[in-house]
């Protein structure tokens, strides 16, 4: 699990020459921007996993699930694609069971 996010001030000009940078630091130090414009608070740039985990508050497991899917390429399936994904999984199930049936 991810530290505590840490929260920092960061200009709007500074967010743009570095939008990489803020980009990386949000994923991967799990630190929020908050962002500002003449001195004032407008936006907030945090990481998706903390934005799941914490703004959207949906169970653990599904956003588990999500994150999984997405590391794995399987985030943008249609529903078609997700039928055939758990009907390969079902016919693999089923030709060998007690176990376990390999995931993509």
């Amino acid at each position: 699990m991810s530290p505590k996010p840490v929260t920092r001030l960061i200009d709007a000009l500074s967010v743009r020459t570095r939008f990489g940078e803020v980009m990386e630091e949000a994923e991967k130090e799990n630190v929020r921007f908050l962002v500002s414009r003449r001195g004032k608070p407008k936006v907030v740039i945090l990481s998706v996993e903390d934005y799941l985990r914490n703004i959207v508050k949906q169970p653990r497991l599904l956003t588990s699930i999500q994150l999984s899917a997405e590391a794995a390429g399987k985030a943008g399936l249609t529903e078609q694609q997700i039928e055939a994904e758990v009907a390969d999984y079902r016919k693999q199930k089923a030709e060998h069971p007690g176990k376990r049936a390999r995931t993509a």
